[in-house]
């Protein structure tokens, strides 16, 4: 007996292929049962073929158990990102901050320079394209630059994911180091994306760009930043 299609794949839904999987591996089920129940017993079924399926048999089985395997682990994974994310909430944290996103008319950055500096903040949409542009002076150590999702051609930016490239100069026109590695408190975590989201502040921040986690200090208390 020949059973096409089991263990078939090609579905774009791991949903959807480990169902069919299970729809094979019950219908293969069914089919030898019945044919070992309605074999005739003066010309039973050939001892090559009954192996040859209790071989596919055993093949579907151990696929539907690998799948289940594997889903179980991609649950466990996602489970313990976002508890760790949880566990951010308090703690002030360091992260890659050229990226942001405009939510509900707010985009926040964090930059830091080595001096005071005049300061060209260019925003890009997520296709780069060049939305907004300011310019304004900051002092030396931490300042945040905010964008209300107005663009320079007066129109309203929709929500979504932008980022940021700032150029600072000295008063002799000479550049400045701007790092935009931003800091702050985790306030909270958003999980309707792909991968839990860090709210620090005003700021959202992918939780795989976080590069450092700390407590919370007396001097983060205390700590001001100038604003452009």
């Amino acid at each position: 007996m020949a059973v096409s299609g089991v263990g078939a794949s090609g579905s774009s839904s791991s949903n959807v292929s480990a169902t069919r999987l299970a729809d094979n591996f019950d219908t293969f089920l069914q089919i030898l049962t019945t044919q070992l129940r309605n074999q005739n017993p003066l010309d039973p079924l050939d001892t090559n073929q009954f192996t040859q399926q209790l071989v596919q048999f055993s093949g579907v089985e151990q696929q539907l158990k690998t799948n289940q395997f594997l889903e179980a682990m991609m649950t466990s994974t996602q489970n313990a990102n976002n508890s760790q994310a949880v566990s951010y909430i308090g703690k002030v944290v360091t992260a890659e901050g050229s990226k942001t996103e405009l939510l509900d008319g707010e985009a926040v950055w964090h930059f830091a320079t080595d001096k005071a500096a005049s300061i060209t903040a260019t925003v890009r949409d997520k296709d780069g394209n060049v939305v907004f542009m300011k310019t304004g002076k900051v002092a030396q150590g931490e300042s945040v630059f905010k964008w209300d999702g107005i663009g320079s051609d007066g129109r309203t930016k929709p929500n979504g994911s932008y980022s940021v490239t700032i150029e600072g100069r000295d008063a002799d026109g000479k550049l400045v180091n701007v790092a935009t590695q931003m800091t702050g408190e985790v306030t909270g975590v958003d999980f309707s994306g792909s991968e839990p989201v860090l709210v620090v502040g005003g700021a959202r921040v992918n939780l795989s760009s976080v590069l450092t986690v700390r407590q919370k200090t007396a001097a983060d208390t205390g700590t001001t930043e100038s604003t452009i």
